[in-house]
């Protein structure tokens, strides 16, 4: 069966999987006006599934107003510069990633594991540059529907943030966590500092939502917010 373009979180919010059924995802808030803010881009050939996705919820790339990034890594900027040419929507990251997505490598990886340090000496990881309009930073609260936060959850990357849209109670993890079979942590080879990645998710257990949303796997909307304090206190 076919997988579905777009899939309704909370009105006005969608998941667009740009790699299965929802290994990879993005996200569309669509505010009154009917602009539209896209939460990470996917891996280079993903925009023409989030275009896709985009018209299953009736709206054009030049509905888009605002892409958003949860960090610089090739699966969440791999198509974030395409889309940018094609809607001309000013992206914004973390300030700590800023620098990371304008020339379009990814933050080195972990010198304490050994494929981190292994990632780094052959490259990292690269992805098509792309122009930052705005550096973002904790705290933050773009004009989205009501009210985007933005969460600095360092440790994936050293920018790396996790959005929480508190009109619809939906939290937007980024990589912070994974829910691919189950709740489980980012790659370690993958993270810039994984001991601080494990720190910094805690944030997460204290702000309040009603659906839990990742960029790899489906979404929470069955008690949310327990589950993942649950999780993080096994660990």
């Amino acid at each position: 069966m076919a997988h579905p373009p777009a899939v309704p979180l909370a009105p006005g919010l969608w998941r667009i999987p740009t790699a299965g059924r929802a290994l990879v995802n993005s996200y569309a808030l669509v505010d009154d006006d009917g602009s539209v803010t896209l939460v990470d881009c996917g891996l280079k050939r993903a925009p023409a599934r989030i275009v896709r996705g985009l018209a299953a919820i009736g709206k054009t790339p030049a509905d888009v107003t605002r892409i958003v990034l949860t960090h610089a890594h090739p699966d969440h900027a791999g198509g974030a510069a395409e889309l940018a040419r094609r809607t001309g929507a000013p992206v914004v990251v973390h300030a700590a990633d800023a620098e990371y997505a304008q020339t379009g490598h990814a933050p080195p990886r972990d010198p304490r594991v050994t494929g981190g340090r292994l990632f780094s000496r052959f490259g990292g990881g690269s992805f098509p540059a792309v122009d930052v309009a705005q550096p973002l930073a904790d705290g933050d609260v773009l004009p989205v529907g009501g009210g985007l936060r933005v969460v600095h959850t360092p440790g994936h990357s050293p920018g790396h943030v996790s959005l929480l849209h508190e009109p619809t109670g939906v939290l937007i993890t980024g990589d912070a966590l994974f829910n691919v079979v189950g709740l489980r942590w980012p790659i370690k080879i993958l993270c810039t500092d994984f001991r601080m990645t494990q720190e910094t998710a805690h944030v997460l257990a204290e702000l309040e939502y009603d659906v839990a949303a990742f960029t790899h796997g489906a979404e929470l909307t069955d008690k949310p917010r327990e589950r993942i304090r649950a999780f993080l206190r096994q660990r």
